[in-house]
């Protein structure tokens, strides 16, 4: 579902958009270490593990509970990151009550702005890049004359 360049400031997909996307839903609601983990790596522009930040949030999950605060951080990092609203309300109470749907709707945010989410934040970028403008050496302007 490729939509061109969003707009800054504004999301793509709603909160609670997640039939949008069954496969990136499914994903979120089976495996949100997963998702979280791609998310994650995206949004740090590729200095984070995928598999380091799932794992993480996958143990505070299962041994403290309080995954939820660490997903909240990473919601606000994507926020800033696209000059997106913090609606329908606040990032943590977002991500205590609706984790699921926050996961599903930066997922499908990030492949809105042309992510691949199966691949790495460097080989998307790389792709993105190459299918954008070519970078053309500067034509000169006569010669230079002594």
């Amino acid at each position: 579902m490729a939509m061109g360049t969003p707009m800054q400031g504004s999301w793509t997909t709603g909160l609670f958009g997640c039939c949008e996307d069954c496969s990136s839903c499914c994903l979120t609601l089976w495996c949100p270490c997963v998702a979280f983990g791609r998310i994650a790596h995206t949004v740090d522009k590729g200095l984070t593990s995928r598999c380091g930040a799932g794992t993480l949030c996958c143990v505070l999950a299962l041994f403290v509970g309080f995954h939820w605060i660490y997903t909240c951080v990473y919601r606000h990092k994507f926020r800033m990151n696209y000059n997106l609203p913090e609606t329908p309300c606040c990032d943590c109470c977002v991500e205590y009550f609706c984790e699921c749907c926050s996961l599903s709707q930066m997922y499908r945010e990030l492949q809105n702005r042309g992510f691949d989410m199966s691949k790495g934040y460097n080989q998307n970028t790389e792709r993105i890049g190459s299918a954008g403008m070519q970078m053309q050496p500067p034509t000169m302007q006569g010669s230079m004359i002594r």
